[in-house]
């Protein structure tokens, strides 16, 4: 009522609109009361009469309600039906959300109580394989406080047995007679020769080396994979060994290297790293030169060596753990210069490769008839195969014998001719 368009329009509430529908009424158009609402505004979307037609609404397509209704019917119709199926598909959804969270909650409760029963058997595997790391440590410690024990009660009688034997020399040179002395010297002296020819060990027979690795496998307890070992092993020096095809031998500038594999006081393997290893390499000739070693740990016990000697000749090499020589150490090698290549052609004789020249000869030695001073195939000198024309090597992937040719060197008379 506020608007002008609206000011005089009459009010009717949809109840009672919806009671009159129901009872039959003719509804009334609100603007001009005493008329029917029967014909339909196409461009406004709304009901009018007559009288509007003839009004506001006289421009405006419009047509018989019972005319338009089936368009507009069907139309809501079609709504409907798409609305009811979006209902449809709601309410399935919502059915699953509802069937989803209830499977959630039970599968939740599943893997929980999945959760707890490994986590209880987890924790009993690791409780227990605690009580047996304990255990063997309680091992470990009463084995080595028993030869502590041992080589302490055997070196303390070896003791009381010395203090005896020397107070009574000491008793009687100071105290015995010449004759005395003469009569018990050979006892006396027996008895401290034995004495002191006991084999006793100036170190304590066992060592402190108790160690844990967390990171060690354990293997399995109780279904379960665990980690954590107690290590007791001491690496041996002289039980130690060097491995490598080129351990005495290398090239001039080519990289090589050799494996130091590291043993404890059994011969056993160490099985990890960490140890100190100290590696020198000098000429001995040279004083001022000396190769850099580069020493991998691999972690396993195993240590790589490698280096790379600049200087053909003879080397001291000094491989030392825990500042002792290991077994092998120190040794000579040898190294040569480097590799050399050939310079010739790798043929099956000069007569083909030189296209018959009686000039062309070849290191193998061979000669032909004729004042041909080259090889040729079945001559004398040919040694039957493919062979390097620089100096007959008969090994294609070999090391040249000879340096590289010069004007001075009577080599140089030894001519190549590659095809």
């Amino acid at each position: 009522r506020r608007q002008k368009k609206t000011a005089s329009h009459a009010v009717t509430e949809l109840e009672n609109t919806k009671d009159c529908s129901q009872a039959g009424n003719p509804l009334l158009c609100p603007s001009h009361p005493s008329e029917e609402l029967r014909l339909f505004c196409e461009q406004c979307d709304q009901p009018v009469c007559r009288e509007c037609v003839l009004g506001r609404h006289r421009q405006h397509p419009h047509d018989f309600a019972s005319n338009v209704i089936h368009r507009h019917g069907d139309a809501l119709r079609k709504l409907l039906k798409s609305t009811q199926q979006h209902m449809g598909t709601l309410e399935d959804v919502l059915s699953q959300i509802d069937d989803t969270g209830t499977a959630i909650r039970s599968r939740a409760e599943a893997v929980a109580t999945e959760i707890c029963l490994f986590t209880r058997g987890y924790v009993r595997a690791i409780e227990e394989h605690r009580d047996r790391l304990l255990k063997q440590l309680e091992d470990l410690k009463v084995q080595k406080e028993n030869l502590l024990h041992l080589q302490k009660a055997q070196l303390q009688q070896l003791l009381v047995d010395m203090r005896t034997g020397v107070e009574f020399t000491e008793h009687l040179l100071m105290s015995g007679s010449n004759l005395e002395i003469l009569i018990t010297k050979g006892v006396v002296s027996s008895r401290l020769t034995e004495l002191n020819s006991v084999d006793y060990s100036t170190c304590p027979s066992v060592d402190d080396r108790i160690q844990f690795s967390p990171q060690e496998r354990a293997g399995q307890c109780c279904g379960y994979e665990v980690f954590g070992a107690v290590l007791n092993k001491a690496v041996d020096p002289a039980r130690c060994t060097l491995h490598g095809e080129d351990l005495r031998s290398a090239r001039q500038n080519q990289r090589t290297g050799f494996t130091l594999l590291c043993n404890d006081t059994t011969g056993e393997r160490m099985g990890q790293g960490g140890e100190a290893v100290q590696v020198t390499i000098t000429h001995k000739d040279k004083r001022d030169c000396a190769v850099k070693p580069t020493v991998c740990d691999n972690g396993d016990g195993t240590y790589y060596i490698s280096y790379s000697p600049e200087e053909p000749g003879l080397y001291a090499v000094c491989i030392c753990v825990k500042g002792q020589h290991v077994q092998g150490s120190p040794f000579t090698l040898m190294v040569k210069h480097k590799f050399r290549e050939h310079q010739g052609v790798f043929h099956c004789c000069t007569f083909c490769s030189s296209g018959g020249q009686k000039a062309a000869r070849c290191a193998c030695g061979g000669t032909m008839p004729g004042g041909y001073q080259g090889c040729g195939h079945g001559h004398k000198g040919h040694p039957g195969c493919h062979h390097w024309s620089c100096c007959g090597q008969v090994k294609e992937s070999s090391e040249c014998l000879v340096g590289p040719p010069s004007d001075t060197s009577p080599r140089s008379l030894l001519r190549t001719v590659a095809l």
